[in-house]
């Protein structure tokens, strides 16, 4: 189950973290992965070599998302130079917490940029080369707060309900070209943005994950896998919560 054989990959922000995570799963699956970054080039090079070690195909590629015409023309470029792109996960995504009276515009501004605007640009130039080969999955990786909200993040959760609305839109605009389209929403996955997090804060929202533990980087790659898939052939438009049942 869950074969990846053959196919090729774009993981956004995949130099860290979830991104990461999701790119050494789908290499795992025998995908050939695109590892994309902004920053952190030496972290990217460590995932490109550690998937090579386990025997996986990998490559790098360095854009800003938060332009959307050139993330849709780096993406395009991937999929003419590999010659076809079976699978997005537009991972890449900033925070910049504010209350609402507090936040700067220009943060909000770069917040959608990136969240939003990323995936918007990512996903034209991935679901162009899609529809030619009448396949594709597209997977957007949102987040618990873009269902719940959550004080302090209104710029945030805002871009991450756009992400749902987003993925429901695509799903119905491809479904007839065989892409399907899902968002996977996390809620407290131990990454960089949440070890910022103090000690009492970290206690608190603990206390609201029925399961009593924060989510790993792999929970949600699990996911993403799933829905890369052929298993996931007949699933489109939906939201896949990872978050220990903190929403349901």
């Amino acid at each position: 189950m869950f074969d990846l054989n053959g196919k090729i990959a774009l993981v956004t922000g995949g130099s860290r973290g979830i991104g990461r995570a999701v790119a050494e799963a789908l290499a795992e699956r025998g995908a050939h992965v695109v590892v994309g970054y902004v920053r952190g080039e030496d972290q990217a090079r460590e995932v490109v070599a550690g998937i090579a070690a386990r025997g996986g195909k990998a490559e790098l590629v360095g854009f800003d998302v938060s332009d959307m015409t050139r993330a849709e023309e780096a993406v395009t470029g991937i999929a003419k130079r590999l010659g076809r792109l079976d699978i997005l996960v537009a991972n890449a995504g900033i925070a910049i917490d504010a209350l609402l009276l507090r936040v700067k515009e220009e943060d909000i501004d770069q917040v959608f940029s990136v969240n939003v605007k990323g995936a918007l640009g990512c996903a034209r130039g991935a679901i162009k080369a899609m529809m030619r080969a009448r396949y594709g999955r597209v997977i957007f990786l949102s987040s618990v707060v873009g269902e719940t909200g959550n004080a302090g993040q209104a710029a945030y959760s805002a871009s991450k309900a756009a992400i749902i609305g987003l993925s429901k839109t695509l799903a119905r605009e491809y479904a007839s070209r065989n892409v399907t389209v899902n968002a996977v929403a996390p809620g407290f996955i131990d990454t960089d943005m949440t070890r910022a997090i103090s000690d009492a804060a970290r206690a608190e929202l603990l206390k609201g994950i029925p399961l009593g533990r924060v989510g790993s980087g792999a929970d949600v790659a699990a996911a993403v896998v799933y829905l890369a898939s052929d298993e996931a052939a007949y699933v489109t438009g939906q939201v896949l919560r990872v978050n220990g049942g903190m929403y349901a």
